[in-house]
């Protein structure tokens, strides 16, 4: 599979060889790996047999609950115990939860080292992984504090693929799906029937790294088109949350599926897509993941959620919209009504 050149770093899809070759020459002092528990069974055999380098492991415990700071605080703890220092580097070894946390902590640890993100879930792999975005939750609200910054590399490789229980892979091709709806409706016809061969996934994955790195390079902050990429999340992010209070707390592929059906109706309610763009999109979506008639959580608690989250403009909520498949548009305000009339349309029957 072709490399995918960004701006400021490769992403590789199983070309460890080139990898290392950049690592050994810039000469690192230390090396440490963050995984957490599973990772370091099922994936640090990988990495050490694709790399011939001397790894420092650093574990922490799995989950998004533990995106925190005192995690990051355990990661800088280990650092200096481990001897690294600014000419140091990281490998961020996981899903979205250790390539944020791991870059974040990267970042920041002696005002910053240099990181490279091998993603091994197909949600990190087609999302977090790509665009420099790191940080941490903070008082029960999702990556409140973080920066962008770049990695050294990204390192795909589907055999980490092998290593994910369904429901996980499924949590990852929600990215998928939102790729085809904000930029490419072709590529939404290919993904939306969720019936991929495993010689057809790696080749999906690479397009759909593609469209978030076409989008991410011509908004690396995120100040315009980039925000597109946030469809499905605002609502998507609220329910997510709310859902660690429950017995069985939501995978985040999962809340932004039932995000993108919710923001799907929102686009319907403000006429940018049609009734029947609505229903296939909603049709496909509940096909895949089911109606999660569990988190039906009232406007009440939803909506002090949306007033916190970060793409808001003077207290307005805002959203990502759909303009039709494969085209959307940014900063569009809604009202509660509009967003209470989005929520029950998901579970609408």
């Amino acid at each position: 599979m072709e490399i995918i050149q960004c701006a400021a770093y490769p992403i590789f899809f199983g070309q460890w060889d080139q990898l290392e070759n950049q690592i050994k020459e810039k000469e690192y002092s230390r090396i440490a790996v963050i995984a957490d528990e599973n990772t370091e069974v099922h994936c640090l055999p990988i990495l050490r047999e694709r790399l011939d380098l001397d790894l420092n492991v650093i574990v922490i415990p799995s989950g998004e609950q533990y995106k925190n700071l005192d995690t990051a605080s355990y990661i800088w703890e280990r650092m200096l115990a481990i001897g690294m220092d600014r000419l140091g580097l990281t490998l961020n070894l996981g899903g979205g939860v250790i390539g944020d946390m791991g870059g974040w902590t990267a970042s920041s640890f002696m005002r910053g080292m240099d990181f490279i993100q091998i993603p091994t879930t197909l949600l990190s792999m087609v999302d977090a992984s790509v665009g420099g975005k790191l940080g941490i939750d903070f008082y029960r609200v999702k990556n409140m504090i973080g920066l962008i910054k770049d990695p050294q590399a990204v390192m795909i490789d589907h055999e980490f693929l092998k290593t994910l229980p369904e429901e996980e892979f499924r949590s990852g091709y929600a990215e998928m799906l939102k790729h085809g709806l904000i930029r490419d409706q072709a590529y939404w016809e290919k993904v939306k029937d969720y019936k991929i061969d495993d010689a057809d996934i790696f080749s999906l994955i690479h397009s759909s790294v593609g469209i978030k790195k076409e989008v991410v390079e011509t908004d690396p902050q995120e100040r315009g088109l980039r925000k597109v990429l946030n469809f499905g999340h605002t609502l998507g992010h609220a329910i997510e949350t709310l859902s660690f209070n429950t017995d069985k707390p939501l995978l985040h592929g999962e809340a932004i599926a039932m995000g993108m059906v919710m923001e799907a109706y929102m686009s319907y309610q403000k006429e940018m897509i049609s009734q029947e763009s609505f229903q296939e999109i909603k049709a496909a979506i509940v096909d895949i993941y089911g109606l999660q008639e569990m988190y039906r959580f009232p406007i009440s608690d939803i909506m002090p959620l949306l007033r916190k989250d970060k793409k808001n403009i003077r207290g307005r909520i805002m959203f990502s919209l759909l303009n039709g498949i494969g085209t959307s548009e940014f900063n569009i305000e809604a009202t509660e009504e509009e967003i209470n009339n989005a929520v029950a349309a998901y579970f609408d029957r």
